[in-house]
């Protein structure tokens, strides 16, 4: 297996494990177990300054990602 494949297959399990996480989560609907209220909770978007610190960093996130794939 060469390093992009490898990498593919990383990138891959990381993604399906995530989503039969999130699936599960859904799934038992207990509260607090989905991947936006674990977020939410993280961040504490419920102050102020959670809000901001949240907002400030999901918009440098989706900066870097934008110019990173289309730049690529």
């Amino acid at each position: 297996m060469d390093a992009s494949s490898a990498a593919n297959a990383v990138w891959g399990g990381l993604l399906l494990a995530g989503a039969a996480f999130e699936v599960y989560a859904l799934k038992n609907a207990r509260p607090g177990d989905t991947l936006s209220e674990s977020t939410r909770r993280w961040f504490r978007v419920n102050t102020r300054a959670g809000r901001w610190v949240f907002g400030v960093v999901w918009a440098g996130f989706a900066t870097w990602f934008g110019v990173h794939i289309l730049d690529g």
